[in-house]
């Protein structure tokens, strides 16, 4: 833990030296050990460790004056397919995708989010559209049952995920029609 938190604060101390206020980490993908992009990206396979380990990174971010954006809700780390080449599918049902979301409610609710990134991922159980253009990812599950009041962020738009969604305009409609910010 005292190591996550003190590359938190590195990562942070480095960029707030050049400037910048705001970090897209932590991962809180849980390595599900099939992915091509999450992979040594992620801090552990199990809920409660990569938490706690993320708790101890953002703290660590917090105390350099930076803050954090937990990514890929609800979670990247269970399909094979790299969301920057393709639109991957999680074909697991809801009751099994809790866990991918445990670390997010451990950091929202120890109030060190203060933005989450949104998965360009469909989770084909629960909802026809990926993650990022989903209401019922934004609004139900991470405005309602989580209680996040933060800034909501999808992925990259210019990912080939979602290439099929239209051109730029569109996507980023789509985006803000669902609830990112």
């Amino acid at each position: 833990l005292l190591l996550a938190r003190k590359a938190g604060w590195l990562i942070a101390s480095e960029l707030r030296a050049v400037g910048i206020d705001l970090c897209f980490a932590p991962c809180v993908d849980l390595d599900w050990g099939v992915s091509e992009i999450i992979g040594n990206r992620a801090f552990h396979s199990k809920p409660a460790a990569v938490a706690e380990l993320a708790v101890a990174f953002s703290n660590g971010l917090r105390s350099a004056g930076m803050a954090a954006v937990a990514k890929h809700f609800p979670g990247h780390g269970a399909v094979a397919a790299d969301s920057h080449l393709t639109l991957p599918t999680d074909r697991r049902d809801y009751g099994d995708l809790l866990d991918d979301m445990r670390p997010y409610d451990s950091l929202i609710g120890n109030g060190l989010a203060a933005g989450v990134m949104l998965a360009h991922l469909v989770y084909s159980e629960v909802d026809a559209m990926p993650a990022g253009f989903s209401q019922h990812w934004i609004q139900n599950e991470l405005r309602g049952r989580l209680g996040f009041g933060g800034a909501v962020f999808c992925d990259d738009l210019t990912m080939k995920a979602t290439k099929t969604y239209g051109p730029m305009r569109e996507r980023a409609r789509l985006a803000l029609q669902a609830g990112c910010d």
